[in-house]
């Protein structure tokens, strides 16, 4: 509140604490009246989320091959809270710990993208991305902020030889579709989540970052894509350019 917000009354007690986190959606009462985390107030801020809401992960698995094995290069799922802790100064914002989604960026990042044999004039080893990083970066974040969570299955990332695959669990919001979502009109499921989200600028203020980020990204590139929208899912596949 101090750090991201600019609140200029921060709470004291732990009942103003309590009023404040009910006020602002992260807390409400649970069984008894007695104060428990909503989901909201979990996945973004709690240690260990996914011990108390089994879904709140992600689920990374990759292979060296065109579709599945038993057996995977890698195979993990991670727990962490959603945003990650700033410590914020006259000179900036730092991060100090990484939240979910600096966490998953950083996990996959050796299969996403190779190191060439040889330096270049400047002595250093510029590695070549399959896909465009602010593109996968802006799937992963909207894969988890407009996730159903209902559907007790994590936000799953797949990575084949050929394509990159990011299912949020889900169909689409309300009556959107991919046609209206590539058009710019904006939907919210979670909008406490998305809310949190642009004030730590994880998203932008407009909410139009498969528009306004993903699209050009892969059209610059020539990264070929799909969207595919289902009863129970949404899975965005990213096409390697061999």
């Amino acid at each position: 509140m101090r750090d991201i917000l600019n609140d200029p009354e921060v709470p004291r007690t732990k009942e103003d604490w309590i009023t404040r986190l009910k006020n602002l959606g992260f807390m409400t009462d649970g069984i008894d009246d007695k104060p428990v985390c909503t989901i909201a107030g979990l996945v973004l801020f709690g240690i260990k989320p996914r011990q108390r809401l089994g879904q709140a992960g992600i689920r990374l698995i990759f292979f060296d091959s065109l579709n599945k094995r038993y057996q995977a290069k890698l195979d993990k799922i991670l727990d962490a809270p959603l945003v990650g802790r700033f410590r914020v100064e006259k000179a900036g914002k730092e991060l100090i710990d990484s939240g979910l989604i600096e966490k998953c960026l950083e996990l996959i990042e050796p299969f996403i993208t190779k190191e060439p044999n040889e330096i270049d004039d400047n002595f250093r080893r510029p590695k070549e991305r399959f896909y465009p990083f602010e593109a996968v970066r802006e799937l992963l974040i909207n894969a988890l902020a407009h996730r159903d969570w209902t559907r007790f299955v994590d936000v799953e990332i797949f990575g084949y030889k050929d394509r990159l695959e990011i299912i949020s669990p889900g169909a689409l919001p309300n009556s959107m579709t991919v046609e209206k979502m590539l058009a710019g009109q904006r939907s919210y499921r979670n909008s406490i989540i998305m809310d949190v989200l642009r004030d730590y600028g994880y998203v932008d203020a407009r909410g139009m970052g498969i528009r306004s980020k993903v699209i050009p990204a892969l059209n610059a590139n020539k990264i070929k894509y799909d969207f595919e929208p289902a009863e129970d899912y949404f899975k965005s596949t990213l096409i390697k350019n061999i």
